[in-house]
């Protein structure tokens, strides 16, 4: 009798523990982080990529180099087309010097019949002569004005498609640079030196794990106790038997229910459609990508 009385004692401590840690939480999920990609912009080969996994690294932080060779070669080639045009460019001061000239002399001329004319020394025609040939020069000056001018634009409209091109080549040869976007860890290295990347291809994925989302599940019941920016207690296994408690706050919920992932427990075992929430943690970096995690409202 005393051998039941104490089976019946022990089986009961057992279903009230298990009661009692059923209880102990209204949600539990895995905690995850906001990954990115980074992705080479240029094709070639990797000359440097100065990064391991598990490395923390800060924005702005120039990482590696793809080999730029061949763009700068196309850069020194453009910029010699361009020389090549602009010496053709002409110097219009210089090409109308002499008609210039010419008009500035038959002006003093015209100055000088004028006063022939005046005191009966010399012809009426001998003006008119004049006259007519300083006509004549001004409308060659402006028609050589007109011929250089078009010529300089013509010039002018070609470089422009190159100057694009250069800047073009100056943009490509700063994706050459590996820049790190944003602080985080790096999570899965991708790529070496020396290997040939192309335009897309993954490099590294990179988080920031400074705060981390736990993504837990609730039953439709339980949806009026979760309100968004509301703050919750987190529990996790702290490793030595107890639990690790913090604070986090509900930055979604779904507005879908979906079946009950097969790796997640619900307080409501007969739950068979659930909404997921996201609640955000500071993370002092105990917290990691697929750990466990509850939460209680």
């Amino acid at each position: 009798m005393k051998i039941l009385n104490a089976i019946f004692l022990t089986s009961f401590l057992l279903l009230l523990s298990c009661n009692e840690k059923k209880d102990t939480f209204d949600a539990a999920g895995t905690f995850e982080a906001e990954e990115t990609i980074i992705s080479a912009e240029v094709t070639g080969k990797i000359k440097q990529l100065n990064i391991e996994e598990g490395q923390t690294i800060d924005s702005g932080r120039i990482i590696g180099y793809i080999d730029s060779t061949q763009l700068v070669l196309k850069k020194e080639q453009l910029y010699a087309q361009i020389n090549a045009l602009a010496s053709r460019k002409p110097n219009v001061t210089t090409q109308l010097a002499t008609l210039k000239t010419q008009l500035a002399s038959q002006e003093k001329e015209k100055n000088r019949i004028e006063k022939l004319v005046q005191g009966n020394a010399a012809p009426r025609k001998q003006l008119d002569d004049i006259n007519a040939a300083l006509e004549v020069t001004r409308k060659q000056i402006e028609a050589q004005h007109s011929t250089l001018s078009i010529s300089t634009q013509s010039i002018q409209k070609e470089l422009l498609p190159l100057k694009f091109q250069i800047y073009q080549l100056n943009d490509q040869l700063n994706k050459c640079r590996i820049i790190n976007p944003m602080q985080g860890t790096i999570l899965t290295k991708y790529a070496k030196t020396n290997e040939i990347t192309t335009v897309g291809k993954p490099l590294y994925k990179i988080a920031d794990l400074r705060q981390i989302t736990l993504k837990a599940y609730i039953t439709g019941n339980q949806l009026a106790q979760a309100k968004l920016n509301q703050t919750v207690r987190v529990l996790t296994d702290d490793g030595k038997g107890g639990m690790k408690e913090t604070t986090g706050t509900i930055v979604r919920i779904s507005d879908k229910a979906e079946f009950t992932p097969k790796t997640i427990q619900t307080k409501d075992e007969r739950a068979n459609l659930v909404y997921a929430v996201k609640v955000k943690v500071e993370n002092d970096g105990f917290y990691k990508i697929g750990m466990y995690g509850e939460i209680k409202f």
